[in-house]
């Protein structure tokens, strides 16, 4: 069954960038679940997916958080949190990674896949020579964002992505930087407070027909 458009546009309408959330609202486990495919199931190019989403559910963590977070109140007040990460320094043994466990999703040798990794290869190689692959790889996680704002909204759960950290503090309190991943953006999410203002402010926006044309 799908969403009817009205209902999806009706959403988005409700939506906003949620800044009180009510700390004794947890989202149910089975709604997390759906958001958490939401990240799994979001697209990338090539499908390389360049990312980790940590969810981070210790409060001592995001206790610590808060004070890379410019002391944003949701970090610590909403249900749930994610830190969208990405891989630094792609390199070919991420490319051979993703043609093995392609073929075997598929069910077919990886030889059929050769012109794939050819090119992805090529891609990868021409990193810090025509391109920075660390950018590429950041505004891939914006992809995995906006689906999982937009999914959030159609679920009736409350979001707000929020650039206002310190990311070389989050990757050394999470242990990011071991890894190989470096932080770039949070999505906290739950249910908005009765009291938060912002909620009822309308939504500025150009007129729809200034910012989406046809040719």
């Amino acid at each position: 069954m799908t969403m009817k458009p009205q209902d999806l546009v009706e959403q988005l309408r409700w939506r906003y960038a949620t800044q009180k959330f009510d700390p004794t609202k947890k989202i149910p486990a089975e709604t997390w679940d759906a958001l958490e495919h939401t990240l799994h199931l979001a697209p990338s190019s090539w499908g390389l997916q360049p990312w980790k989403f940590v969810v981070v559910t210790d409060p001592a963590l995001r206790a610590q958080l808060l004070a890379a977070s410019w002391n944003q109140k949701q970090i610590v007040e909403a249900s749930h949190m994610v830190v969208f990460a990405y891989k630094k320094d792609l390199s070919v043994s991420h490319v051979e990674r993703h043609i093995v466990h392609a073929a075997k999703v598929r069910g077919i040798p990886e030889s059929e896949l050769d012109s794939l990794k050819k090119m992805l290869v090529g891609f990868v190689g021409r990193a810090g020579k025509s391109f920075d692959i660390n950018v590429w790889a950041k505004d891939q996680l914006y992809i995995a964002l906006g689906c999982f704002l937009t999914a959030a909204a159609a679920l009736g759960v409350d979001a707000c992505p929020m650039e206002g950290i310190e990311p070389k503090k989050y990757d050394e309190i999470l242990g990011l930087r071991e890894e190989g991943y470096h932080s770039a953006v949070v999505a906290t999410a739950g249910y908005r407070m009765a009291d938060d203002k912002h909620a009822a402010r309308p939504k500025i926006r150009f007129p729809k027909d200034e910012i989406i044309t046809y040719r």
